[in-house]
């Protein structure tokens, strides 16, 4: 067992160099698809003890049944299949396997959960619940306001640059999944709430990063968390929401105006068009013969 074991560790030190160098991946879809191989690895070395060249399909399927045995939910099963099939198609190019076990496995089918969304109204009274007259009022004030009206993700948030800030010509440039870039067009109210933050944050004026902490160091993913939470709490706001919230909002009052899905998925740096679908869940007659037209295009 301990040779076997010692192959998958070599392995997957190789997959992911290559999901970095390679694949351009971020580090926190590096370290989600590390962990659930490392799951997948642990389960195949207990109840099998083979290398990865030895996993044949029966095994993966074995796996899919112990995940659904063990309630992990249906999106859970379709992201551990999917990383399991990246990582074969990582040994074809290696030429490790001759074939893909996990080729002809089909993923159970996700139903779609949509998250809340928040009305205009509760995103005033979200923004406003934050005391504005302390800089940490400024800078989560901002950070709500670019977070909504953007549609950006955590991570984009986090690590927006004073160099990628744009006023002038209205925009903000987002480094978005797969280090790709996009302008957003970034609205007047959120340039000034931002641009009153940057007059408090002076003291860290050799630090690039926009939005920092108290002591200066860039802003995680949890406190962003945290102050949205907070925020709901003192806004009396019982959905339950996080930053993906405020992205799934921007998108939904954008497609409620009139907005056009192809410039919807392009705001939210979505690759394909059918990801932006999830966002349109509308009932919009037109919406959804736009999407239809697109698909055929694509």
């Amino acid at each position: 067992m301990a040779e076997n074991t010692k192959r998958w560790q070599e392995i997957s030190r190789g997959y992911r160099t290559y999901m970095r160098l390679e694949k351009h991946l971020s580090a926190n879809t590096i370290e989600a698809y590390m962990r659930d191989l490392a799951q997948f690895a642990h389960y195949i070395l207990r109840m099998y003890d083979v290398a990865p060249k030895k996993v044949e399909p029966e095994m993966i399927q074995n796996y899919m049944g112990w995940l659904y045995d063990n309630r992990k939910e249906k999106s859970s099963q379709a992201r551990a299949l999917s990383g399991i099939k990246s990582f074969f198609n990582y040994l074809l190019l290696e030429e490790m396997v001759e074939s893909s076990p996990a080729e002809h496995i089909e993923a159970p089918k996700a139903s779609r959960q949509l998250p809340d969304t928040l009305s205009t109204e509760e995103i005033d009274r979200l923004i406003s619940s934050i005391d504005a007259s302390t800089a940490k009022g400024l800078r989560d004030r901002a950070i709500l306001e670019l977070l909504y009206s953007c549609g950006l993700r955590v991570s984009e948030l986090c690590d927006l640059k004073l160099s990628d800030l744009f006023f002038g010509e209205g925009y903000i440039r987002v480094i978005g999944k797969g280090d790709k870039q996009r302008l957003v067009p970034v609205s007047g109210l959120a340039r000034d709430r931002i641009q009153l933050y940057k007059e408090q944050r002076k003291a860290h004026g050799s630090e690039d990063t926009l939005f920092l902490n108290n002591r200066g160091s860039r802003l995680t993913r949890v406190m962003i968390f945290t102050i949205i939470k907070q925020a709901a709490a003192r806004a009396g706001i019982d959905k339950k929401i996080s930053p993906h919230t405020l992205r799934h909002s921007f998108a939904s009052h954008l497609l409620a105006g009139g907005a056009n899905i192809r410039q919807v998925q392009e705001l939210l740096g979505h690759e394909n068009i059918l990801t932006t679908e999830i966002y349109t869940h509308l009932d919009n007659t037109h919406l959804r013969q736009t999407m239809e037209q697109h698909m055929k295009l694509e």
